[in-house]
């Protein structure tokens, strides 16, 4: 392994490294930081969560100067949650530097963001749309930058960013450094890449299999409507610290939650129909351990990054294989292990074996656990936090009360009340969720834009709708297929400026001007995300 104090960094970035904990450079960081010291154009082909912005932010921030006051470096995230997340760690490694970073992002006042602009900072990390706004009121100006970093690259196009991302480029310096880093290289991000990079190094750090090795997959086949069971079942099993479920719709997010919440389990949801105050009071509580199930959509969980998430659930089968490797890898984060498990109805096998081909990975099936594994699961938790209870040894003021009480009952009998209360009674309220319509397998669709016939059940703009059983609500969460393009939800026939799908700007995306001839994408209804 690499250390950082080997790529000769001046001594105030790896100070600032140094107190981040961080000595070994992550595969990303060792190939990537090199080359981008060089001033090199890169192309970085990662996952989330391998270390990707240390891996272009140490070189972009030994570039420029403290007393430097014109916009020197653009960084182009896919979401509010990634721009934010982003700027937090780039102003970390520059603070013994003294370099102002300011985010930019949709959801926030914009005269706000006038306001920070006019303390001139070097670098700018924006969201798409946000941008363009800026760049449109001449309140943000790029003449002067001379590093461009397109970060997650592929989920930017994939939510209909080309034309934007297209349109600030013209407006930076042809003499430039530009990085782009996506996890897939499909053929519009290499597109992308011929047109505005300069014999790029391409870097790779994806494993041989899609999935990552340090999640242990699993899969239950259960009917839908006996999925919420065999959910509350799983989390009585496992206990998870920290959970994501992911449902297909907001309608099922929704519901779920709201069941959840009924049996008794601190659960909220995430999806684009709330409001960005509402979406950050979930986000708090979620990660300081309010809540420990957080229900979400794809797209409400695209740029997500909270450490110590343990299990991963796909409540309903995601649309592509994609979307399945996004949404596990929110577990299995450094270094840490996790689990993924995934509901799958007797008609969604085949899209299984579809998801297993693609990824190259084989999802063990595992049964659905019995009533008396689920006991057996919540029981063992309390039974860790009594012994941990026990050695903490802070229990005085309770073993008078506990004499007289062993006086007068056996030991096991007390102990056993005593489990039984801290278990909790599970409530009995009854759960009706809405049916989801199976997923069906992948299978090849005439371009309906490029001339060809539409199939009978085409049923238009909702959702691509090329399953004749479809309801409204069941259009997949995440991108529109394999290999193709979402260009964002359309809420009930109109562009919602406040879905979190979204939150990445103020504008409605555009459809992309790669020139591909595509398959039309799948929309979601006015139910899904």
């Amino acid at each position: 392994m690499t250390t950082f104090a080997e790529f000769n960094l001046e001594p105030k970035v790896l100070e600032a490294i140094t107190e981040l904990g961080f000595e070994e450079a992550t595969p990303i960081q060792s190939q990537s930081i090199p080359l981008a010291l060089q001033g090199r154009d890169m192309i970085g082909q990662a996952q989330t969560g391998t270390g990707k912005t240390a891996a272009f932010g140490i070189p972009l921030i030994s570039k420029i100067s403290k007393n430097d006051d014109k916009i020197r470096a653009l960084i182009m995230a896919p979401t509010r949650e990634l721009a934010i997340q982003v700027a937090e760690e780039i102003e970390k490694l520059s603070r013994f530097k003294g370099l102002r970073t300011l985010p930019i992002y949709g959801g926030q006042d914009i005269v706000r963001q006038i306001r920070a602009l006019k303390k001139k900072p070097q670098i700018i990390i924006g969201t798409p749309g946000r941008l363009l706004d800026h760049i449109n009121r001449k309140t943000i100006k790029l003449e002067d930058v001379n590093t461009v970093v397109l970060d997650e690259a592929d989920e930017m196009l994939d939510m209909g960013f080309m034309e934007d991302i297209q349109s600030i480029l013209k407006q930076v310096p042809d003499e430039r450094q530009t990085m782009l880093f996506s996890a897939t290289m499909p053929p519009n991000i290499k597109r992308l890449a011929e047109q505005f990079l300069k014999n790029p190094e391409h870097v790779s750090v994806i494993p041989k299999q899609v999935s990552a090795p340090l999640i242990d997959q699993a899969y239950i086949e259960v009917p839908e409507r006996q999925k919420f069971e065999a959910l509350s079942r799983l989390i009585d099993m496992e206990s998870p610290e920290l959970a994501i479920v992911f449902g297909r719709t907001k309608r099922r997010v929704d519901e779920l939650a709201e069941a959840l919440q009924k049996r008794g389990y601190s659960a909220d949801g995430l999806h684009g129909d709330l409001s960005q105050n509402q979406r950050d009071a979930v986000m708090r509580k979620f990660r300081d351990g309010s809540i420990d199930v957080l229900v979400a959509t794809d797209v409400a969980a695209r740029g997500l990054d909270v450490s110590g998430v343990t299990h991963v659930v796909n409540f309903d089968l995601p649309q592509d294989p994609e979307s399945y490797v996004h949404r596990i890898g929110r577990t299995g984060r450094a270094g840490k292990e996790g689990e993924a498990w995934s509901f799958v109805t007797p008609r969604e096998i085949d899209h299984l074996h579809f998801i297993e081909r693609v990824t190259r990975h084989r999802i063990a099936r595992k049964p659905l656990p019995t009533l008396a594994e689920a006991l057996e699961g919540k029981q063992r938790i309390i039974a860790e936090r009594l012994l941990e209870a026990v050695e903490s040894g802070e229990l005085n003021e309770y073993k008078g009360l506990a004499i007289q009480m062993l006086e007068q009952y056996d030991s096991v009998q007390l102990l056993s009340a005593a489990l039984k209360l801290m278990t909790g009674e599970k409530r009995e309220a009854s759960i009706e969720l809405t049916p989801e319509d199976p997923i069906r397998a992948k299978r090849r669709k005439p371009d309906v834009r490029s001339g060809g016939r539409k199939p009978s059940n085409y049923s238009g703009r909702s959702n691509g709708g090329y399953n004749s059983n479809r309801t409204g609500g069941s259009g997949s969460g995440s991108k529109g297929g394999y290999g193709g393009y979402n260009r964002g939800s359309k809420e009930g026939g109109s562009y919602n400026r406040d879905s979190a799908s979204r939150n990445s700007g103020d504008r409605r995306p555009r459809p992309s001007s790669s020139g591909e001839t595509r398959r039309p994408a799948r929309r979601e209804d006015s139910s899904s995300e």
